[in-house]
């Protein structure tokens, strides 16, 4: 009897370790510690105006069409709706072209905003230097930026990669990472911006800075928007009940150009990539205008032009982390299938404030009786990150489930920003570089191969 029952005894434990090694079998997270206070954001007087009388500030473009031949450029003018006209000419050029801008203004509880102006500059050659002026006399500014090479499979090209960044003294440091990194030559902005809303009545100065702040990057290189959570600015206990009243003034897309009706939802192409923006607080059920609309753009994306299929969205749809933990899931639900049938190479995402990269995975296979709810490894899945680790005024996230799950390959609760650097139409390097001690540390890289041209799998 006592035989048996050590028997048993030796059954149980063998049970309980092999369930830990099932349950523990995740990647790695990483034993850096980042201190978990937040930085407090930077004080307004950091961020001031540029000299002049009416000087042209917050200046910022992106692309502004569907095949990088456009540029949407934006600015505020302070005192004055004019001038309104951005001067530009290509590098060597005598012949300067002149673009009118749009202007528009708004009133966010008792804030009056300056005068918003956009401008869609058009008809630019691929791969080709361009300056541009904005204002006049004492107050004339000057800026450039280079256009994409023109669409095509082998296009190389580099994008940078930040959510969540705020303005406070992390912020900073993760924008001065970045600018400082030679290789970035577009900026996939996963969403929240200037983090207003965390002052009281959601105080639209903090726009304003972070407008300025940021400059000195999207005034020379294109920030390919999405919108996150702290965009909305929907107060109505102070009479605000139009949701992302600020954030859609003052930042242009071109959605037009993909058919989309929202600026919310959108796609563009670039080099070799094809770039679908998705609104994670807008309606996406069966028959919504975002549902709709992603149902016809799939099928559009012609793989031997643009091989690398990339989606931008803000709230995660894998996520280990205990902060918004499953916020994204009625999302995933819906559109999973799609990403995995189309093959989608990564999809990036915000709002946990701080990183993780899957494996490839999907669970396309549940529904609501069959029980199969495990996230399983897919070849045809996108590999997902969570890259809310901008700096922001809310602190880091720093609470991940234990034991790591399975799906998860790395994770830290840190700052940084990443690069992701298409070779072709087969590999892109992908890097991850932490805020460590004033320097960006790679702390995670993978080699991704295309699933359309080179479906392998891929190793750490």
């Amino acid at each position: 009897m006592a035989s048996k029952h050590m028997g048993a005894i030796w059954m149980v434990a063998m049970v309980f370790v092999l369930l830990n090694i099932v349950l523990c079998n995740g990647g790695k997270t990483s034993s850096y510690v980042r201190k978990s206070q937040s930085s407090g954001d930077l004080p307004i007087d950091a961020f001031p105006p540029p000299s002049g009388f009416n000087a042209p500030e917050q200046v910022h473009i992106t692309q502004g069409d569907y095949d990088g031949r456009a540029m949407i450029i934006s600015w505020v003018t302070p005192q004055e709706r004019h001038p309104n006209v951005v001067t530009f000419w290509a590098a060597g050029s005598k012949h300067k072209h002149k673009s009118h801008s749009s202007i528009s203004t708004y009133r966010y509880f008792t804030y009056s905003s300056g005068y918003i102006h956009h401008a869609t500059i058009k008809h630019l050659e691929y791969d080709t230097l361009y300056f541009y002026e904005l204002g006049d006399g004492d107050s004339i500014r000057q800026f450039s930026f280079r256009t994409p090479p023109k669409v095509g499979p082998e296009v190389p090209y580099t994008f940078g990669i930040i959510g969540d960044l705020g303005q406070t003294y992390d912020s900073n440091q993760t924008l001065e990472h970045y600018v400082a990194n030679p290789n970035g030559q577009a900026m996939l902005f996963v969403g929240d911006l200037s983090y207003a809303d965390d002052h009281p009545n959601h105080d639209n100065v903090r726009w304003d800075t972070w407008g300025r702040f940021v400059e000195k990057s999207t005034a020379y290189q294109p920030w390919i928007w999405t919108a996150g959570n702290h965009e909305l600015d929907f107060a109505p206990e102070i009479g605000e009940k139009v949701p992302f009243k600020p954030y859609k003034h003052r930042y242009h897309v071109p959605y037009k150009a993909s058919q989309s009706t929202s600026p919310l939802w959108y796609s563009i192409r670039r080099a070799s990539a094809h770039i679908i923006v998705l609104s994670s607080y807008s309606a996406y059920g069966k028959y919504t205008p975002q549902y709709t609309w992603l149902d016809k753009e799939l099928p559009k994306v012609n793989r031997t032009e643009t091989p690398w299929l990339i989606v931008l969205l803000h709230s995660p749809w894998y996520n280990s982390n205990n902060y918004h933990f499953m916020e994204g899931e009625s999302m995933r639900v819906m559109f999973e299938s799609w990403f995995v049938k189309y093959k989608v190479d990564i999809v990036l995402a915000g709002h946990v404030h701080a990183y993780e990269r899957s494996e490839r995975i999907s669970n396309v296979k549940y529904n609501i009786t069959n029980g199969m709810s495990s996230p399983v490894k897919d070849p045809s899945a996108p590999i997902y990150i969570t890259i809310g680790d901008g700096g922001n005024v809310e602190g880091i996230a720093n609470s991940f489930t234990d034991p790591q799950p399975s799906y998860s390959a790395y994770r830290e609760a840190s700052f940084g920003h990443a690069i992701l650097d298409i070779k072709n139409s087969t590999h892109a390097h992908y890097t991850w570089h932490r805020n460590q001690d004033n320097e960006a540390v790679a702390a995670d890289s993978l080699w991704l191969y295309n699933r359309y041209t080179y479906p392998l799998e891929e190793h750490s």
